[in-house]
């Protein structure tokens, strides 16, 4: 039995990662020119990447992060690069007028939107859960309640537009490990909210599509700090998974997967053999560098 889960699960793995990436081989960086498009958490990390990709597909952009100093240097790269047109809106994302204030900046400017990135992220610890609600409740505020809040605000021109939301969430929203209780509550949250409101747009036949894109360990700076010193895998490329993730809006894909194989491995591994992955998951990690 060991020895066919060894040869049986990559063999499938690689099957499901084919069949989540492939897709990609049907995308035209031209799907993207002179499309406007809204990126959260675009100052650093994968949403800087993102936007980056976007101009010089030559987008029409408006970035929003919590750092006024660093979007104002990653929309003058955007420009430098060709967007169409890039502007940013600082503030944080748990702020309850933010997604109205993005949102008329997108109907003044451009007269609409026509694809929504959901990128941004609080700040949470890779450590033991000692039972603080209240960072809980402040996670979910910023993780998921404001996705949910800039999402719903931005339907209108959605429909409008025929176009599309895209939901950057986690492979800890699919498979529940250790020392990310509160984060990976808020992502399980994103994938349940999301995946019932798109059922809810075809049965309206609604034009609008959501794509939930399933990260695994990336390279981006705070993720690196955060978990190199207790998984021991080398992270993927932020620059790639980047246009992964904007392929796949842009194809109207389902899910992207990234990196495919071994998220796809991991999802196909959760649904046949569960306790044995949650017990691989517990023996890759170094346990004893985990602050309690």
């Amino acid at each position: 039995m060991g020895l066919l889960l060894k040869v049986f699960i990559p063999l499938l793995g690689a099957a499901l990662a084919f069949y989540f990436y492939s897709a990609s081989e049907n995308f035209n960086e031209e799907m993207l020119r002179g499309k406007r498009v809204l990126v959260t958490g675009a100052s650093s990390g994968i949403g800087e990447q993102m936007a980056y990709h976007l101009a010089r597909m030559e987008a029409h952009l408006l970035l929003t992060a919590r750092t006024e100093a660093q979007l104002q240097k990653v929309v003058k790269r955007c420009l430098e690069l060709g967007a169409a047109s890039a502007r940013y809106i600082s503030g944080s994302m748990d702020s309850p007028t933010l997604p109205e204030e993005l949102l008329r900046e997108a109907e003044n400017t451009w007269g609409g939107l026509d694809m929504l990135i959901l990128n941004h992220i609080g700040q949470s610890g890779f450590t033991y859960f000692h039972g603080d609600v209240g960072k809980v409740r402040k996670l979910m505020e910023i993780n998921f309640v404001s996705y949910v809040a800039l999402a719903t605000a931005a339907l209108p021109m959605l429909k409008e537009s025929e176009g599309s939301i895209v939901v950057v969430s986690s492979i800890a929203g699919r498979v529940g490990g250790p020392f990310t209780a509160p984060y990976s509550a808020t992502k399980f949250a994103l994938d349940g909210f999301f995946s019932s409101l798109r059922q809810e747009l075809i049965i309206d036949k609604v034009n609008v599509s959501i794509t939930l894109c399933i990260l695994g360990y990336i390279n981006t700076e705070s993720a690196v700090r955060a978990v190199s010193h207790i998984i021991p895998d080398t992270p993927a490329p932020k620059e790639e998974c980047a246009l992964e993730i904007i392929r796949g809006g842009a194809l109207r894909q389902r899910e992207v997967h990234y990196p495919p194989r071994a998220v796809s491995s991991m999802l196909l591994l959760r649904s046949l053999a569960p306790e044995f992955l949650d017990s691989i998951i517990r023996s890759s990690y170094r346990v004893e560098n985990v602050r309690r």
